[in-house]
Protein backbone atom coordinates (compact mmCIF):
# COMPACT_ATOMS: atom_id res chain seq x y z
CA UNK A 1 0.00 0.00 0.00
CA UNK A 2 1.23 3.40 -1.16
CA UNK A 3 0.66 6.55 1.37
CA UNK A 4 -0.18 9.74 -0.08
CA UNK A 5 -1.16 12.71 1.49
CA UNK A 6 -3.16 16.00 0.13
CA UNK A 7 -0.87 19.45 -0.09
CA UNK A 8 -3.09 21.85 -0.81
CA UNK A 9 -5.58 20.18 -3.31
CA UNK A 10 -2.99 18.42 -5.04
CA UNK A 11 -2.43 14.65 -3.47
CA UNK A 12 1.28 13.94 -3.27
CA UNK A 13 2.17 10.53 -4.29
CA UNK A 14 5.67 10.25 -4.37
CA UNK A 15 8.99 11.92 -2.74
CA UNK A 16 10.43 10.72 -6.27
CA UNK A 17 13.60 9.71 -3.66
CA UNK A 18 13.72 6.26 -4.15
CA UNK A 19 13.07 3.78 -0.75
CA UNK A 20 11.33 7.17 0.52
CA UNK A 21 7.69 6.58 0.93
CA UNK A 22 5.42 9.80 1.50
CA UNK A 23 4.77 10.13 4.86
CA UNK A 24 1.11 10.30 5.94
CA UNK A 25 1.09 12.41 9.04
CA UNK A 26 4.33 14.22 9.02
CA UNK A 27 3.94 16.65 11.49
CA UNK A 28 2.86 14.89 14.90
CA UNK A 29 5.53 12.69 14.24
CA UNK A 30 8.19 15.09 14.03
CA UNK A 31 6.98 16.96 17.13
CA UNK A 32 7.35 13.41 19.05
CA UNK A 33 10.62 13.00 17.41
CA UNK A 34 12.11 16.03 18.59
CA UNK A 35 10.58 15.89 21.58
CA UNK A 36 12.42 12.64 22.61
CA UNK A 37 15.26 13.92 21.14
CA UNK A 38 15.35 16.70 23.73
CA UNK A 39 14.89 14.62 26.75
CA UNK A 40 17.35 11.93 25.85
CA UNK A 41 19.46 15.17 25.46
CA UNK A 42 18.68 16.13 29.01
CA UNK A 43 20.67 12.96 29.76
CA UNK A 44 24.12 14.39 28.58
CA UNK A 45 25.77 16.80 30.80
CA UNK A 46 25.05 20.74 29.73
CA UNK A 47 28.70 21.46 29.15
CA UNK A 48 28.77 18.67 26.41
CA UNK A 49 29.53 20.33 22.89
CA UNK A 50 27.23 18.08 21.22
CA UNK A 51 24.08 18.36 23.77
CA UNK A 52 24.53 22.30 22.65
CA UNK A 53 24.20 22.28 19.45
CA UNK A 54 22.18 19.59 18.75
CA UNK A 55 19.70 20.86 21.22
CA UNK A 56 20.05 24.14 19.99
CA UNK A 57 19.15 22.97 16.44
CA UNK A 58 16.28 20.64 17.83
CA UNK A 59 14.51 23.11 19.45
CA UNK A 60 14.86 25.74 16.56
CA UNK A 61 13.33 23.07 14.08
CA UNK A 62 11.03 22.10 16.67
CA UNK A 63 9.68 25.74 16.97
CA UNK A 64 9.41 25.61 13.35
CA UNK A 65 7.11 22.63 12.98
CA UNK A 66 4.60 23.52 16.20
CA UNK A 67 4.31 27.47 14.34
CA UNK A 68 2.55 25.68 11.05
CA UNK A 69 0.63 22.71 9.98
CA UNK A 70 1.76 23.74 6.29
CA UNK A 71 4.04 21.23 5.10
CA UNK A 72 5.57 23.18 2.67
CA UNK A 73 6.22 26.26 4.78
CA UNK A 74 7.80 24.05 7.57
CA UNK A 75 9.70 22.30 4.20
CA UNK A 76 10.86 25.94 3.52
CA UNK A 77 11.52 27.08 6.68
CA UNK A 78 13.98 24.38 7.88
CA UNK A 79 15.47 24.24 4.22
CA UNK A 80 17.04 20.28 4.56
CA UNK A 81 14.83 19.00 1.97
CA UNK A 82 11.20 17.50 1.62
CA UNK A 83 9.44 16.48 5.06
CA UNK A 84 10.38 12.52 4.87
CA UNK A 85 13.84 13.22 4.99
CA UNK A 86 13.42 16.29 7.59
CA UNK A 87 11.93 12.85 9.27
CA UNK A 88 14.51 10.63 8.31
CA UNK A 89 17.01 13.20 9.75
CA UNK A 90 15.75 13.65 13.02
CA UNK A 91 15.19 10.11 13.38
CA UNK A 92 18.48 10.02 12.93
CA UNK A 93 19.55 12.02 14.91
CA UNK A 94 17.40 10.92 17.80
CA UNK A 95 19.79 7.51 17.44
CA UNK A 96 22.66 9.16 17.67
CA UNK A 97 21.87 11.20 20.87
CA UNK A 98 22.11 7.24 22.58
CA UNK A 99 25.17 6.62 20.79
CA UNK A 100 26.75 10.23 22.15
CA UNK A 101 25.45 9.47 25.54
CA UNK A 102 27.44 5.61 25.50
CA UNK A 103 30.68 6.75 24.44
CA UNK A 104 30.72 9.99 26.87
CA UNK A 105 33.11 12.16 24.46
CA UNK A 106 32.86 14.53 27.21
CA UNK A 107 35.03 12.14 29.34
CA UNK A 108 39.06 13.19 29.45
CA UNK A 109 40.62 10.61 27.45
CA UNK A 110 41.79 7.58 28.79
CA UNK A 111 45.74 8.05 27.51
CA UNK A 112 47.08 11.40 26.74
CA UNK A 113 46.94 12.46 22.80
CA UNK A 114 50.08 12.44 21.25
CA UNK A 115 52.25 15.82 21.29
CA UNK A 116 50.38 18.22 17.97
CA UNK A 117 47.64 15.96 17.49
CA UNK A 118 45.40 18.52 18.35
CA UNK A 119 47.53 21.43 16.75
CA UNK A 120 46.21 23.01 13.75
CA UNK A 121 48.43 25.68 13.39
CA UNK A 122 49.87 24.39 10.50
CA UNK A 123 46.45 25.30 8.44
CA UNK A 124 46.49 28.88 9.42
CA UNK A 125 47.04 31.24 6.48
Amino acid sequence: MQATRCLLNVTKKTTGIFGLPVHPNPRPHLIKTYNDTLAALSRLPTVAVYRQATEALTKHRLSVVESTENISEIEKKIDAGQIEQIITQAEDELRLVAKVEEWKPWEPLQEPPPKGQWDYSMFKG
